[in-house]
């Protein structure tokens, strides 16, 4: 029950979803940042190559073969730089969810914008390239985006 109104808040299975997906995708994030902050002093080239073999795939494809000079270019300092920022961005994912849980207004409206920001993005990468994948997600933030700022009234504690 809402104390600040009286009323009993309805279930919202779509809320419950994006909130599994929020405290996901946080999770998914932290770990990658603490993958990459332990590979961060090891020898790149090196991990790639076994990477590579334990995979089974073909070192001299192309694709892989361009990879390998990208992570060649690779210093502590960039992956550093790295695992700190995917760390922060997990953060936003995190709290997010952990927001939504709560119902509480500015968890939607963080929700609302993150995703919202990426939308742009996510069409112009798609005027470059069509790509299943970057659909599915534009699909997906746009769906978010709607379905909170539509439902915020009913989803959300108002303090007045």
């Amino acid at each position: 029950m809402d104390a600040d109104t009286g009323r009993i808040k309805k279930r919202a299975p779509t809320l419950y979803a994006i909130i599994a997906l929020k405290l996901l995708k946080g999770a998914l994030f932290v770990t990658l940042a603490i993958v990459t902050y332990t590979l961060s002093d090891n020898d790149l080239p090196l991990e790639y190559q076994r990477f590579l073999h334990a995979l089974r795939l073909n070192p001299e494809r192309r694709f892989w073969a361009d990879l390998a000079v990208h992570v060649g270019r690779l210093t502590e300092t960039k992956m550093l730089h790295a695992a700190a920022g995917t760390l922060i961005y997990s953060l936003f994912s995190l709290v997010e969810g952990a927001g939504l849980i709560f119902r509480v207004p500015w968890a939607g409206w963080l929700a609302i914008g993150e995703s919202a920001f990426f939308i742009p993005l996510e069409i112009y990468e798609l005027s470059l390239h069509f790509s299943v994948g970057v659909l599915l997600i534009l699909a997906l933030n746009t769906l978010i985006v709607w379905y909170l700022f539509q439902n915020r009234h009913r989803l959300f504690r108002h303090h007045h």
